[in-house]
């Protein structure tokens, strides 16, 4: 007896016949079930153009093959990447770096225990062969040949990129041409604005995703992610007074972005920086209250405190918070959000790299330790309920739990009320880069500074850099002004690089060491 699938993949979606062949030539009803025997002669081709519901009959053949040979769960992540940077270097473009690839990840469960495969191999037999590694890293193997082949259902496809007409943003974005003279004019601008320029450098990158995921739980979605982000900076000398000034713009969902860019208003920006902090004095070192600004001083509850609600901190037992939801962990004028869910910001999302919606998730609440970002694995592993932070840089990586847009809410104070709280202190207001401990030690570089004396701000500072745990800043993070503001930044973690981004509004910081000459 001989068992041949037939597939039609003529129409969207895909029609399994089964036929039995032997004398009497009598054909069988279509069934979902096949033997093990027959998975090496099936030929999957669906639409090699686009993720589509053509995709469904092979991933849930696969999916059904994975929980056959005794995993508990499976899953595919399958990605498109249509990339391209631009780098302007003084008056020339020195650099334009495109980078296409596809690709595929499959993740299996056994109990707790989970192992990755990934492979840029997207015919049937390349995404059998991947998933039967990460089985065999498991312990397990494919049924017998006789045993049955359960398919699994999927769901109908969620096709974020269809409701949102995403496939029109890729030919809408700006051209190399257009990048080219974009940027060339960014760093003409610089020039004017700015005195005493040593190098002047503007860059843009364009990252266009698309992506599809199921899972042996039937999810089955799909999305386009468009993400662009463009900077500029200037290095300014003059003898022994050096400085070096940028800023960062990014968007998700706006093809028009780069042409809508005013560059003037950055240039003229970067280059007030610079004029401020090129002879600007050492900050003397010592203990402070300090005001940090709106915007990218979020960075600092990103890097010192979100990271440690994340369910990777609590598998590795790394975050002095693990035990501590539902009691407070910082001043109570304090709540702090993540979330997928504003217009265009950095970190925006319509799902996970899991599959799952995105959503608003409270943090903290008035000083309340209230939930932590989750993950599938996180859920598993921690019993915390997933959130909709599964996240990745790209295939090769397996899915963790990742902030999105994470900020401090605004509070009920006025900036001018929080300068005037201050005798003698420091305004951050522009950070620079840092480091951060695994249970939250910290430092971090500050690009722009100045001092407060007497409620006021006066001379510009320099060289200052904030030194501190989590565990302690948080409870001394006692006023947050009304003013609000987001910033885009790049997240390293064990997924890899993403696209986040971070805010707050004007807070003020009771007290802080803040290293200096």
């Amino acid at each position: 007896m001989e068992f041949v699938r037939l597939i039609n993949w003529g129409t969207p979606q895909a029609h399994d016949v089964v036929k039995r062949t032997h004398p009497t030539q009598i054909p069988m009803a279509p069934s979902t079930l096949l033997l093990t025997q027959e998975l090496p002669s099936l030929d999957y081709l669906a639409t090699p153009a686009r993720f589509d519901g053509t995709w469904e009959a092979p991933l849930s053949t696969l999916l059904g093959l994975g929980r056959a040979a005794g995993a508990d769960f499976v899953e595919f992540f399958l990605e498109r990447v249509n990339y391209i940077s631009c780098l302007a270097e003084d008056d020339l473009i020195t650099s334009i770096s495109p980078s296409l690839t596809t690709g595929a990840g499959i993740r299996v469960f056994r109990g707790k225990a989970d192992c990755y495969v990934s492979t840029n191999d997207l015919t049937f037999q390349g995404l059998k062969t991947a998933l039967e590694k990460a089985l065999s890293i498991l312990g397990l193997t494919l049924p017998a040949p006789t045993a049955f082949i359960p398919e699994v259902c999927l769901e109908l496809l969620r096709d974020y990129a269809k409701a949102k007409d995403k496939a029109l943003w890729l030919p809408e974005c700006s051209s190399i041409e257009e990048m080219g003279e974009i940027l060339l004019a960014t760093t003409a601008s610089l020039a004017q604005a700015a005195s005493h320029v040593q190098s002047r450098r503007a860059a843009f990158f364009r990252d266009w995703q698309e992506v599809l995921v199921a899972s042996s739980d039937g999810t089955f979605a799909r999305d386009i992610r468009l993400t662009q982000s463009v900077s500029c900076n200037v290095l300014c000398a003059d003898g022994e007074h050096r400085t070096s000034n940028g800023l960062r713009d990014g968007d998700t969902s706006d093809p028009d972005f780069l042409r809508n860019w005013n560059y003037q208003k950055a240039t003229a920006e970067v280059a007030e920086s610079a004029g401020q902090m090129l002879y600007a004095d050492y900050v003397e070192s010592g203990t402070y209250p300090i005001v940090m600004a709106n915007h990218f001083g979020g960075v600092i509850f990103h890097e010192a405190c979100g990271h440690l609600l994340e369910t990777t901190q609590i598998e590795r037992a790394t975050t002095p918070f693990m035990e501590m939801k539902g009691q407070k962990i910082a001043h109570e004028n304090l709540t702090a959000w993540d979330e997928g869910r504003s217009d265009d910001a950095f970190g925006t999302l319509d799902m996970d790299d899991e599959g799952m919606p995105t959503q608003r998730t409270l943090l903290i609440e008035n000083g309340i330790l209230k939930n932590f970002l989750s993950d599938r694995a996180g859920q598993m592993r921690t019993g915390h309920p997933r959130t909709g932070s599964g996240r990745r840089q790209n295939y090769t990586y397996a899915a963790a739990s990742r902030m999105r847009n994470t900020y401090i809410a605004p509070g009920d104070c006025s900036v001018e009320e929080i300068f005037a709280s201050i005798d003698k202190g420091i305004y951050c207001k522009k950070m620079g880069g840092g480091s951060v401990g695994p249970t939250g030690e910290f430092n971090f570089g500050v690009d722009e500074a100045y001092l407060i004396e007497n409620g006021k701000v006066t001379k510009p500072l320099k060289g200052a850099i904030l030194i501190g745990e989590a565990k302690d800043i948080m409870h001394k993070i006692s006023m947050c002004s009304n003013d609000l503001s987001l910033a885009p930044g790049f997240c390293g973690s064990i997924s890899g690089g993403i696209y986040v981004t971070v805010g707050q509004p004007h807070i003020k910081v009771d007290s802080i060491t803040v290293g200096g000459r």
